[in-house]
């Protein structure tokens, strides 16, 4: 970069029209919530014949999903977007180092070969190579992970210069083998030289994928010894080559650093926490870098040049000193065009993320983020608190690690053959210190990387931004079946509401999924309820409230399909997020709620449930046909069923009502509730009563969830009525 020019290295755009959409919405909508709230209100003031239980519940439930409304609005008030410029960046040799921190964790689920494409990737970056060092977690302390390593290691040699000789975009090598050839924009297609070489470095990838999976055969995948096994940490390198061209190349190679802390029955482990506080400490004795890129292990890097965006906000004098973080959105290389589970999450880092970034800016996101190490340390030595005992108390009795902490650090790269990283990684180091309570990724909820971000970056004053260029930067596995999609909504719900029953509650996020599970709950079965009684819960046609609940209605879900069609998705997504969104509210965050209240009560242990990341072929051919697979836990079928269930008969019943009793007038809101949930969830009833395939509800199941909602019918007119 010309050092004379002041050019800036990144742009941020404020969308006007945007905004003044925003907010002239939320002021609109505003107003009719009051007069819905103010008719709900007036009802315990009239005479009237209509239960007042029932009542008083919707009310509940409409004031709840009100209120969350109002909160949500935060991030449309100024959503903003960023340009970098890399180009503008300072020389090589004045970049600061970087750390990249890839966690697995058992390689049954997270399979060797893929794990080891992301670590081949984030080596390949293009960033100068004696500055990037690759650390890779393996709390499962697999031999195959270890092995898989070393393999990556001797193919990396390889497969580095062959991306930086053709400027080869995607450095993941089984995408970029995968793909076809006009996907892979290669700036030397049709030249000899490249084609022959290219064959060459395939072939050499074909081999090392061979070598993988031959160890995971006949290999210790570490099953046994998951949660007891001690230390290891190994610098990989090749101790002797006879091959001149690999002994030159393995010159400009980054560091790769294999980990596995150890893990004792007896020990609190915390997670994917834990392991990063361990990479934390291990790495800051053996390269020490002042910022961090994490990835999760199948969040491969699609395009090299991420470390250098990210630097354009890091390395920019006005922004850096309290610039925590760089978050860079979720891609995924595995959606289907209908994306039926909705595992793009549209809405976050299309919509929230950027309104985020006009704000305080994005929470840390798990995967694809840039971070300050300092920002990580704590209070204390953010103040430049210069106590050797008390940074002792805080983050441990390791001399090296305190000397990492306290600048002008010269790192050991034969530190790792040392005592020191394998009492850094000990299951006992961190006892009687402040790691996961100030220093480090914090521990008190298994969504580390959101309460780490809230709790420790953001409420001390650190703020981030998030960059979300044209091509992805990061690509990773997306949920592709039903019960991955429950499980994984379920844990970030608990680990959500982990968070807002803490002493850090932030109103404004973490108590969405107890808001979500309680006023769908509510709704999808007190008028349902209701109507098979003939009670009428809701305004008639001809009462000038009717209006209120319709605009109220109507300008929500044409709100939500003005966002769908702006940010380039279709209207058929749009249904799809409907009912998704349903689908989540009435198991992932009730289940998920009720985790985190039970633990909080002690009542059980926090669990982690990895995300599987193993393809079943036939549920791969259903979600890629945009059918749903229901093969998932009868926890999560038997409610979906049940509600289904209930919506369809009160939709008869109210069908008859208004064909008979001519109550269309009295009853026609009550009538569309259930007309609107049998609609968007039509996969459910399909999956009940038509599809014979192994992918359908049970009959069982169909059977269980047709007399719950019989029960709840009867019991709910004794009750209510």
């Amino acid at each position: 970069m010309d050092q004379s020019s002041n050019a800036p290295m990144h742009l941020c755009h404020v969308n006007k029209l945007t905004i003044f959409i925003n907010r002239t919405y939320t002021v609109i909508y505003s107003i009719a919530l009051s007069f819905l709230l103010y008719y709900r209100a007036s009802f315990f003031f009239h005479d009237t014949k209509t239960p007042i239980l029932p009542s008083l519940i919707v009310f509940a439930a409409e004031l709840v999903s009100s209120f969350e409304w109002l909160l949500t609005q935060a991030y449309r008030w100024r959503p903003v977007s960023r340009t970098v410029f890399p180009e503008r960046l300072p020389e090589d040799d004045k970049l600061p180092a970087v750390d990249v921190f890839i966690c697995t964790a058992d390689p049954d689920l997270e399979p060797t070969v893929a794990v080891m494409n992301t670590v081949i990737s984030a080596m390949a970056l293009d960033y100068p190579p004696e500055k990037l060092h690759v650390y890779l977690s393996d709390d499962g302390g697999a031999d195959v992970t270890l092995n898989g390593m070393r393999e990556a290691w001797t193919f990396a040699k390889r497969w580095i210069p062959f991306c930086k000789r053709y400027k080869i975009k995607c450095r993941s090598p089984k995408a970029y083998f995968s793909a076809a050839e006009d996907e892979n924009e290669d700036g030397a297609l049709g030249v000899t030289d490249f084609i022959q070489e290219r064959q060459i470095i395939q072939e050499k990838y074909e081999v090392f994928k061979e070598r993988v999976r031959e160890y995971a055969r006949h290999g210790d995948t570490g099953s046994s010894k998951r949660r007891d096994h001690s230390a290891v940490i190994e610098v990989i390198q090749e101790s002797s080559s006879n091959h001149a061209f690999e002994e030159n190349e393995a010159k400009n190679m980054p560091l790769l650093v294999y980990v596995s802390r150890e893990k004792r029955p007896s020990h609190a482990h915390h997670f994917k926490a834990g392991a990063l506080n361990v990479l934390l400490r291990v790495s800051g004795v053996i390269s020490n870098s002042p910022f961090i890129l994490g990835l999760d292990c199948d969040m491969y890097c699609n395009d090299p040049s991420s470390a250098r965006q990210a630097m354009c906000f890091h390395l920019d004098p006005k922004l850096s000193p309290t610039l925590a973080l760089v978050q860079f959105p979720h891609k995924f290389h595995n959606i289907s065009k209908n994306d039926i589970y909705d595992s793009q999450m549209r809405d976050v880092f299309s919509v929230l993320y950027q309104g985020f970034d006009g704000l305080q800016g994005p929470c840390v996101s798990g995967t694809g983020y840039y971070i300050k190490r300092l920002s990580l340390y704590g209070k204390s030595l953010k103040e430049d608190h210069k106590d050797l005992m008390e940074l002792r108390q805080s983050v441990g009795p390791s001399n090296e690690f305190v000397k990492s902490l306290l600048g002008n650090y010269n790192p050991n790269m034969e530190m790792a053959q040392l005592a020191e990283t394998q009492q850094l990684a000990s299951c006992t180091y961190e006892d009687g210190t402040k790691w996961g309570e100030e220093a480090g990724f914090l521990y008190a909820s298994v969504v580390e990387d959101y309460f780490t971000g809230f709790a420790s970056l953001h409420c001390k004053g650190w703020n981030s931004v998030y960059c979300n260029p044209p091509r992805p930067q990061f690509l990773g596995s997306g949920t592709t079946n039903l019960n991955d999609f429950l499980v994984q909504g379920t844990r970030w719900s608990s680990g959500l509401v982990d968070v807002a029953i803490s002493k850090y509650c932030p109103l404004i996020y973490a108590i969405f999924p107890i808001c979500r599970f309680f006023s769908l709950w509510c709704l999808a079965t007190i008028p349902q309820l209701c109507l098979v009684n003939g009670i009428s819960l809701y305004p008639e046609v001809s009462n000038s409230f009717f209006w209120i609940f319709s605009f109220v209605f109507l300008s929500s879900v044409l709100r939500h399909l003005y966002e769908v069609l702006t940010t380039e998705a279709s209207l058929q997504h749009w249904i799809y997020e409907q009912r998704i969104w349903m689908m989540k509210a009435v198991t992932s965050h009730l289940y998920g709620s009720l985790d985190a209240f039970m633990k909080k009560f002690g009542l059980r242990e926090a669990s982690f449930f990895l995300t599987n990341k193993v393809d079943d072929v036939e549920q791969l051919k259903r979600y890629n046909a945009g059918v749903f697979d229901f093969q998932t836990s009868a926890h999560f079928l038997v409610p979906l069923a049940s509600l289904v269930i209930l919506n369809m008969a009160s939709l008869c019943v109210g069908i008859a009502r208004v064909i008979f009793l001519g109550e269309l007038e009295k009853l026609f809101i009550q009538v569309f509730i259930p007309f609107y949930a049998v609609v968007v969830n039509y996969p459910i009833i399909e999956g009940m009563l038509i599809r014979k395939d192994s992918g359908r509800i049970p009959p069982s199941i169909t059977l269980l969830s047709a007399t719950a909602s019989i029960i709840f019918c009867v019991l709910g007119s004794v009750i209510f009525m």
